[in-house]
């Protein structure tokens, strides 16, 4: 079957099987960000957004995305190396292989909640596994980029305040 959806701001079109997991289709249009973890929905590895909202791309059947829109890490490529720099001043981007999906949801986080605290972080990033870090690194990188985000959205206003 023929599937058209909107994959990191592009129209693209896939030919896929009844029993497609939009993993393996997004890995075979070249999305090699989206990683397989677990097979369980358990790690977050495969988190991509649909349509704005964090999904683990492992449990949505293809053909249910069909006129939707699909972003991968590959599509907030900025954000994402931005976000990553924090990371790596904490130390906590270890090997890297959950990195992907945990952007993903670090940066749907910032779109959805306003100031969270430690316990809200930490609730949503909660589908996040890795292996490497004891995640204090992580939380502290996602502290100070949100601290970051918000003086400078502070300092945007302020010069439109006075322009």
């Amino acid at each position: 079957m023929e599937i058209q959806f909107i994959l990191n701001q592009k129209q693209v079109t896939a030919e896929i099987g009844a029993d497609a997991v939009l993993l393996n289709v997004l890995r075979d249009l070249g999305c090699k960000s989206v990683k397989c973890g677990c097979e369980t929905t358990n790690c977050g590895l495969c988190t991509v957004w649909i349509d704005g909202k964090s999904r683990l791309s492992c449990s949505v059947l293809a053909a249910s995305i069909a006129g939707h829109e699909v972003t991968t890490l590959e599509g907030v490529a900025e954000e994402a190396e931005e976000f990553g720099s924090f990371l790596a001043g904490e130390g906590a981007e270890q090997c890297g292989f959950c990195s992907p999906g945990f952007i993903m949801n670090v940066l749907a986080m910032f779109r959805e909640l306003d100031s969270p605290g430690i316990d809200e972080i930490k609730e949503y990033l909660a589908g996040n596994l890795c292996r490497c870090t004891g995640y204090m690194g992580q939380l502290r990188a996602i502290q100070k980029y949100m601290q970051a985000k918000k003086t400078q959205k502070m300092a945007q206003r302020r010069g439109e305040a006075t322009a």
